[in-house]
């Protein structure tokens, strides 16, 4: 469901593989639509990791609920799962392929944290700015993600060239 009067939307699915590529392109068509499209990057990398982290580790069952509502001047992008088990930001070492999904998403994000709800799981969240002077490049090292010895090189996130939009039918209400 979308709702344009409080700028919320809400996916309901379960984290399979070929779910998680549908979901990231709803949240870019999203964006786009509500005319985000500097976000659009960080915020499918970031739902795309919490996504990743469902579909690997969520017992009893891979059901979560994608959110993203835009209030005042932030994203907030969440997802809820029904595992109460809480993530933890790893350390994973510089060969290991796995391990960095929430490292990745501190980088991008302004914010983030879980939100425990007993028996009924959890919600793991991001936030991002939406002012251009907010959302400037902000440098970070490969270390800092990749939990490497600290190295010279640094990079920034920066809007990449628009991609191929994707169809989402909205469902306004008031």
């Amino acid at each position: 469901m979308i709702s344009e009067a409080s700028r919320h939307c809400t996916v309901e699915l379960q984290a399979l593989p070929s779910r998680i590529g549908q979901v990231r392109r709803i949240v870019s068509a999203q964006l786009r639509y509500w005319q985000l499209d500097r976000l659009i990057d960080q915020a499918a990398l970031g739902v795309t990791e919490l996504l990743t982290n469902v579909h690997r580790h969520a017992q009893p069952d891979k059901l979560c609920t994608v959110e993203m509502e835009l209030l005042l001047d932030r994203l907030t992008v969440s997802v809820h799962d029904h595992d109460p088990r809480i993530p933890m930001l790893g350390s994973a070492g510089p060969l290991e392929t796995t391990g960095r999904g929430l490292a990745l998403i501190d980088a991008v994000s302004e914010s983030w944290g879980v939100l425990p709800k007993g028996d009924a799981g959890k919600i793991v969240w991001f936030t991002l700015p939406t002012s251009p002077t907010a959302t400037a490049p902000v440098p970070y090292t490969v270390a800092s993600v990749y939990g490497a010895a600290p190295v010279e090189t640094s990079f920034a996130v920066v809007e990449a060239e628009p991609r191929e939009r994707a169809a989402v039918r909205s469902v306004v209400t008031t």
